[in-house]
């Protein structure tokens, strides 16, 4: 019997295709997402393309802490245990500060740091007091450098990589892993707008490596690793001046 593992956001994109590279594994898989319609679709295709797959799903908005603390049990239930969490959940947010979009804009960092913080919380609890597990989240090289265009979304990874490093330490004595993934360009919704997006790969492949990373329990991963674990390092390097005026969007 395979590992155990709940995936946020699991509906489109990264979590879909990690979905099913995972499936692929042997992963029993508890997939949640808002939309529950896209949920079951993803549940569908899986389960048609890996005979015998196991998966559940549910409807969860990570913004609601308390739905997402009665997540983790129900997984574990509905899995016979459970291994692993994937904080994938995640939104975009385009556009210039100050330019009437900070709704849109809050809610960003809600889901992507509020919300992954929340899943990594509760997951964290459940596994102290069941011996252990995995904790992954979906990071992003936008969180290397704040870029025009894309400052909430920027500020919104680079706090939750900070909030990974800090969870790291302070498990680092236990028997809990902590997996820190950081995407470049993926083909996926989150990105389909943009002007530019360099190095593409596409979902599937992304799903691939991203589940490799997670199968081999990986502290830090940056997918593809060519050429944005160089951008890494090198972006907090470059000339403000050569980054202004050059939005993603």
């Amino acid at each position: 019997m395979g590992r155990a593992l709940l995936i946020t956001g699991a509906s489109s994109g990264i979590g879909r295709a990690t979905a099913m590279a995972l499936a692929r594994r042997g992963y029993r898989l508890a997939l949640t997402a808002r939309r529950e319609t896209l949920l079951a679709q993803a549940a569908r295709e899986i389960e048609s393309a890996v005979p015998g797959a196991r998966v559940t799903i549910r409807a969860l908005d990570v913004t609601d802490a308390d739905a997402v603390a009665a997540a983790i049990p129900w997984a574990a239930e509905a899995l016979d245990g459970l291994d692993a969490v994937f904080a994938n959940a995640g939104i975009g947010s385009g556009g210039r500060v100050g330019s009437g979009q900070l709704a849109a804009d809050l809610r960003c960092v809600q889901v992507n740091l509020l919300g992954a913080m929340a899943t990594l919380d509760a997951a964290l609890a459940w596994f102290r007091a069941h011996g252990g597990g995995q904790l992954i989240a979906t990071g992003s090289v936008a969180g290397f450098r704040g870029l025009p265009g894309t400052a909430a979304y920027s500020a919104s990874k680079a706090g939750l990589a900070a909030y990974l490093e800090a969870l790291r330490a302070e498990t680092l004595a236990e028997p809990i892993e902590v997996t820190a993934i950081y995407p470049g360009f993926i083909d996926t919704p989150i990105n389909q707008g943009l002007r530019s997006r360099p190095f593409l790969i596409d979902a599937a492949d992304g799903g691939e490596r991203i589940a490799r990373h997670i199968e081999r329990r990986s502290a830090r991963a940056v997918v593809p690793a060519w050429p944005w674990a160089m951008a890494r390092y090198l972006l907090p390097l470059l000339p403000t001046r050569l980054l202004a005026g050059r939005g993603l969007r």
